[in-house]
């Protein structure tokens, strides 16, 4: 018969979770919202903010055949405004496994030891099938969900970065990255092949940690620096988890909307507004974290939802399912359910 493939939504949890499902009685929320302070100053290219981190818990987990490592480290305090975090992988299995990656407001670089990934876009890209990096690639942001499959082993290096980080990393406008997996050869022609053959190299994840910290660390200090709209817009999105409007935005920055989200899908690839959504949803998963029971009404008040209907639409939206189904779905960090 045809071998059944593991699917993992890739967020860390703790505990898998059954029969979870949104009551409708009491997703009928009050139309009050937590009150934004806006600041009457111009944008500033020095304010640097610091992206927080998921989860640094190394994970090793071994069962007969089966293996998986996950070793997670914080880049050097200097880079934190611009790489979220690192995180090595390796894993074996006796089943091919497909992956579900949310959106999260950052630009994920993949730094492939191999075998291939395959990364596509079910619901954006169709027409694209399977994309498929040798050396890896980059992601850029994204307004769904993406599906990476193995035929049970990968190994490599995940690296996190804010969206102002990866538009100084790569030296591009982030548009060419949304919504799509660019290889590092195209990227970066025969430099990035050997930039992932030096870090399979290297005898410890340490020493692997340690050469990206240089690496990210010189291509910085030579590239331009981010327009201090966009640097200043975006802090203001993550600072309030996307519960800012984008008209006080705009008038924050001292331009039009027009001009905001002209300028926000060329550089960092999506619109203003959309961004907010990204950051809204995020902001929901991480109140999951580690729980083993949510009350769903609670979680969509507190991160500004007004009604059901949009709280359950971003879910849709952005992880393919209700929040009762991503529940029911969501695996631990060695764990898994069967595809139908």
């Amino acid at each position: 018969g045809t071998a059944q493939a593991v699917v993992r939504y890739h967020m860390p949890v703790t505990i898998g979770l059954r029969d979870q499902s949104l009551d409708r009685r009491r997703m009928v929320f009050a139309p009050t919202r937590k009150p934004v302070r806006t600041y009457r100053r111009g944008p500033s290219q020095n304010e640097a903010m610091t992206e927080r981190p998921r989860s640094h818990r190394t994970v090793r987990f071994q069962s007969g055949p089966d293996r998986l490592e996950l070793i997670p480290r914080l880049p050097a305090t200097h880079l934190r405004p611009y790489v979220i975090d690192y995180c090595g992988y390796g894993e074996d299995t006796a089943r091919p496994v497909r992956c579900r990656h949310f959106p999260a407001g950052r630009v994920v670089l993949i730094i492939d030891f191999g075998p291939t990934l395959k990364v596509r876009y079910p619901q954006v890209r169709p027409a694209d099938g399977d994309m498929q990096h040798a050396a890896g690639f980059a992601a850029g942001l994204h307004d769904t969900f993406a599906v990476t499959e193995t035929a049970g082993s990968q190994n490599g290096i995940q690296v996190n970065f804010t969206p102002i980080g990866a538009r100084r990393f790569f030296g591009l406008p982030l548009a060419a990255l949304t919504n799509t997996a660019v290889g590092l050869d195209e990227l970066f022609g025969e430099t990035g092949r050997r930039l992932v053959a030096r870090l399979h190299d290297l005898a410890s994840w340490d020493d692997r940690f340690a050469a990206l910290d240089r690496l990210i660390t010189k291509r910085l200090r030579d590239a331009p620096t981010v327009p201090a709209d966009i640097g200043w817009g975006w802090r203001r999105l993550r600072q309030t988890d996307g519960r800012l409007d984008i008209g006080p935005l705009a008038a924050e920055i001292g331009c039009s909307r027009k001009h905001l989200i002209a300028r926000f899908r060329q550089q960092l690839g999506l619109p203003p507004k959309r961004l907010a959504r990204i950051l809204r949803f995020d902001s929901a998963v991480r109140q999951t974290d580690g729980r083993r029971a949510v009350n769903w009404a609670d979680v969509a008040q507190d991160c500004g939802y007004f009604d059901q209907a949009h709280f359950i639409r971003d879910f849709r939206r952005f992880a393919g399912s209700t929040p009762g189904e991503f529940l029911c779905r969501r695996l631990t960090d060695s764990g898994g359910t069967m595809a139908d």
